[in-house]
């Protein structure tokens, strides 16, 4: 079997799993909550973020990751991280975290979608061996950053239904009518 293949199984796997996962156990535990401890509970999670920066530490990856990779990956990361660290700091101040929460998630998402775009480019799959110590990073964290990515705009995007939906509370309808 071809590392290219391996890689893209090992992807994929981690992808099914964590769905799995997330549905049958986290899922329901952030339905539960409500939509700021949520949010929060995300964030938490995407503070950890910083650790991308292994992706430029010489010794944990090969010599051989291309640069138009890691280097993107390792500071997308760093962003994304500090996004959600300032996103748990301003909790108190609604609006501000608030901003720091859908930064977070933009940056992220969009650091996530680059990073397999330049991974892809510069044929990071057949080369995965490169990744050296940083290879449970592609495989186990970031199937599930993304899904929490996904999961965090559903969450932003929930409200603003209700609130059209509530809008319209007021429109004639003749079972608005009574008798």
């Amino acid at each position: 079997m071809s590392t290219e293949l391996i890689f893209q199984t090992h992807l994929v796997l981690g992808y099914i799993t964590w769905l799995l996962c997330f549905g049958a156990y986290i899922l329901p535990w952030l339905k539960s909550m409500d939509r700021v401890k949520a949010h929060r509970a995300i964030a938490t999670l995407h503070s950890f973020r910083f650790f991308g920066l292994v992706f430029i530490l010489p010794g944990v990856v090969g010599p051989n990751l291309p640069a138009s990779f890691a280097t993107f990956a390792a500071f997308g990361d760093l962003a994304a991280g500090l996004l959600a660290m300032l996103a748990l700091v301003t909790i108190r101040i609604r609006p501000i975290f608030w901003l720091f929460v859908v930064a977070f998630n933009l940056v992220g998402t969009g650091d996530l979608a680059l990073d397999y775009y330049h991974a892809i480019q510069a044929g990071l799959p057949a080369r995965a061996a490169e990744l050296s110590a940083a290879y449970a990073i592609p495989i186990i964290y970031v199937p599930l950053l993304m899904i929490t990515h996904v999961f965090a705009f559903y969450l932003l995007m929930r409200p603003l239904v209700k609130a059209a939906r509530a809008g319209t509370d007021h429109i004639w309808r003749p079972s608005n009518l009574r008798t």
